[in-house]
């Protein structure tokens, strides 16, 4: 990467991400992009207008720099360290999942049963909802943020991850999150909740995609989940029951080919009106159902 202009280091650039990394022309523009506009602490409309100015040999040097770790194959969350997620800015690390798109339809199927002005008959008593596996705390956040209400429990086995999640939700000032250290159910005896939500592992542990792409370089505790990926989203359904207020709902994001299995798990476990919500590419990504026995 020579000291060229913005456009020519945006040519040049675009085609080595293409090459190297089999990216989508589109796609690799965006990149190199966002990297320098995270360089310059610009927004894209500035590097618009300014594709024919050149760089200043030192931020020259740091885009070089970050830019041979994307060409190494490491996610652009990673390298520059957030990622945006239902329009909050959140910190990753390589001990979280990088937050997606697909995980916004679970924040979407979770505020669609939350009511926005949740009744209290008794002072001091909210409606209850838990986040198995917060990771981040993306799908915590984002439902407290726009159910400022309610109060949310998100746990994770993972000490690291919950750092970044209380981090986020300090930066972000969401004070109705409560983060707790637990492998999924374990640090509870006896309490309930209205809603459950998860995104839990289910990638199968064999599968070749998690040798591939930016999987390479996420946590896999977080993504493989047995030969079929359903062991831990067995694990939830079977436990659940335990923990739900009567009419409580679980919702459970999934891979692409699952909500049938998914449905029939919880249908297994005694839930009823069970129904899926679709991601942006019309596939069922999450799976629901009400616990009323």
């Amino acid at each position: 990467m020579q000291i060229n202009t913005i456009h020519q280091i945006i040519q040049s650039s675009q085609a080595e991400l293409q090459s190297l990394l089999n990216l989508d022309k589109t796609v690799a523009k965006h990149e190199i992009q966002i990297l320098i506009q995270h360089v310059l602490k610009v927004d894209r409309a500035w590097l618009i207008a300014h594709e024919n100015e050149k760089l200043q040999p030192d931020i020259n040097n740091t885009l070089q720099t970050l830019f041979n770790r994307r060409l190494k194959g490491e996610p652009i969350a990673y390298i520059l360290g957030y990622r945006e997620f239902y329009g909050l800015l959140l910190k990753v690390s390589p001990a979280t999942l990088i937050p997606r798109p697909d995980t916004e339809t679970l924040v979407e199927a979770a505020l669609s049963k939350i009511p926005t002005q949740i009744n209290q008959q008794d002072i001091g008593q909210k409606l209850s909802i838990l986040d198995l596996g917060t990771g981040t705390g993306a799908i915590a956040l984002a439902i407290a943020k726009n159910r400022p209400r309610a109060s949310i429990f998100a746990l994770d086995a993972s000490q690291a991850a919950l750092n970044i999640a209380i981090e986020n939700a300090k930066h972000l000032a969401i004070h109705n999150v409560q983060f707790i250290s637990s492998d999924w159910f374990n640090a509870f005896t006896g309490q309930k909740f209205d809603f459950i939500v998860s995104n839990p592992p289910y990638i199968e542990e064999n599968d070749a995609h998690l040798q591939q792409g930016d999987l390479r370089f996420e946590p896999i505790a977080a993504l493989a989940s047995g030969h079929d990926g359903l062991n831990d989203i067995r694990q939830i359904v079977t436990q659940a029951p335990k923990y739900l207020n009567i009419n409580g709902w679980l919702m459970l994001e999934h891979g692409y080919n699952q909500a049938d299995a998914v449905a029939a798990l919880l249908k297994q476990a005694g839930f009823s009106d069970i129904s899926h919500a679709l991601d942006l590419s019309g596939i069922k990504r999450v799976t629901m159902g009400q616990f009323n026995p």
